[in-house]
């Protein structure tokens, strides 16, 4: 249970002898951008989450921002979280590893929300949506990365709103700080309805700050209907998609081997008992989603390391696609690179429309798109003929690495999907299930309903 009250001046300016440093710091860098708040409200975890409360964040503040009129940046309400570091430095909720990493899980969440016309105070539901996020964070062990969607299949704060999804982003503002207990970075919260290349762009959609407005029940293409699909496909072909990846709702299947098989990787479908991602694999899978947010020349998949350099958390700490206890169940060095004959994809519905968005905007450039399943350790990763250090080759372009599996696409049969799965492309909700298949590429997709996924057994 939280409360909302006001901070102490004295706390506010750092002036209290055993003030934590983490909290210390954190503060500093809100008093950077709010100088003249030295006093903003804050939800207050009531029982502390080291005392045994449920809620993972010990204060949410929340300021007051007149926006940027320059820049039609509009009014709105700014959140800040202190809780996903380590804000003591004593182990009561984070493990101390010294100040050259991360502190506690090296980020906080920030929230945007635009102030309504009379609005004296901050409403407090963005508030419960971050204890929410903090929740899953120290739950699952899961870090978030920016670039990172959520998909929350209900209304944000619990209205009639079409706003269910988040996009997790580095706060325009806040700079990173450096602490006695490591580094911190400041996650974003943004809403989104739908994804679109033109959300940071577009004031009614977020503006350049991405503030969440839960009025906004429009798509960008009913803010603008001047703005037409053919000109967002125009963008993505001509400058590509900054978005490496997704956690999704899919599974793969090796065709190649009889069910019987038992080193078969159909291990991993629904319903039956998953292989474990090794700590490599997943460390190459995070480096590929965080790097792929760069517009890079050349794209290249970062290498299998040998070990985690010095500087990064502690292996307790996992990162947004990192799976749970996968170093103890499949040693890395025993899980060889198999080259497969024939694949079946299954994809959600929500998954599968963003099919025609990985191949135009990502694989067309060059680059490579990641969908990490939610329920389980299975990633895909889709790569194109251009990224370096991918394990699928043109001669053998299906390869798995335990439940990861590659598949390389040339341009000529990136062109030809596309084709296949225009409809995938349309606003309009399609009928399921769908499947596409190529034969002579071995090659099969099914677009399945959430129930699927949902209740594997069933």
């Amino acid at each position: 249970m939280d409360e909302v009250r006001p901070t102490s001046g004295a706390q506010a300016h750092g002036l209290v002898p055993l003030f934590p440093p983490g909290l210390q710091a954190i503060y500093g860098e809100c008093r950077r951008l709010y100088p003249e708040q030295a006093n903003p409200l804050q939800v207050t975890a009531i029982v502390k989450y080291w005392l045994g409360g449920p809620d993972p964040l010990d204060y949410i503040s929340m300021y007051r921002s007149t926006g940027c009129p320059a820049q039609d940046i509009q009014e709105h309400w700014h959140y800040v979280s202190f809780g996903l570091s380590d804000l003591y430095g004593d182990n009561r909720v984070h493990e101390f590893t010294g100040a050259d990493g991360p502190s506690g899980f090296g980020f906080e969440l920030t929230f945007r929300l635009k102030r309504e016309t009379g609005e004296t105070a901050p409403p407090t539901w963005p508030a419960e949506l971050m204890q929410g996020l903090a929740r899953y964070v120290f739950q699952s062990e899961n870090t978030f990365c920016s670039g990172d969607h959520v998909s929350w299949h209900s209304p944000l704060d619990n209205s009639e709103s079409r706003i269910q999804h988040m996009l997790l982003t580095e706060d325009p503002q806040m700079q990173p700080v450096q602490t006695p207990f490591g580094s911190v970075s400041f996650l974003q919260v943004s809403s989104t309805i739908t994804f679109g290349i033109f959300l940071s762009t577009k004031l009614k959609a977020g503006g350049p700050w991405l503030i969440t407005d839960m009025r906004r029940g429009e798509t960008i293409f009913d803010i603008d209907p001047h703005l037409q699909q053919e000109r967002v496909d125009q963008g993505i072909e001509a400058e590509g998609s900054n978005l490496s990846g997704v956690s999704a709702k899919c599974v793969w299947d090796d065709l190649s081997r009889p069910p019987e098989d038992e080193e078969d990787s159909r291990s991993i479908c629904i319903g039956s008992q998953p292989r474990r991602l090794s700590d490599k694999d997943t460390e190459q899978i995070r480096e590929t989603l965080r790097k792929g947010l760069e517009f890079n020349s050349k794209a290249a998949l970062p290498p299998i390391s040998s070990q985690r350099q010095s500087h990064e958390r502690p292996q307790s700490r996992k990162d947004s696609l990192e799976s749970e206890s996968s170093a103890a169940i499949v040693p890395h060095e025993l899980v060889r690179t198999r080259q497969l004959e024939s694949v079946h994809l299954k994809f959600n519905q929500e998954s599968g429309t963003l099919l025609p968005l990985c191949l135009r905007g990502r694989l067309l450039h060059g680059r490579h798109f990641t969908y990490k399943s939610i329920n389980g350790d299975t990633a895909i990763t889709f790569v194109s003929t251009g990224v370096e250090g991918a394990f699928a080759t043109e001669e053998h372009p299906y390869a798995a690495h335990g439940p990861w599996l590659q598949i390389l696409l040339t341009e000529e049969f990136v062109e030809q999907m596309l084709g296949d799965l225009q409809e995938l492309n349309t606003r309009e909700e399609t009928k399921l299930p769908k499947e596409y298949s190529w034969p002579e590429k071995k090659l099969k997709i099914s677009v399945l309903p959430d129930s699927v996924f949902d209740n594997p057994l069933q």
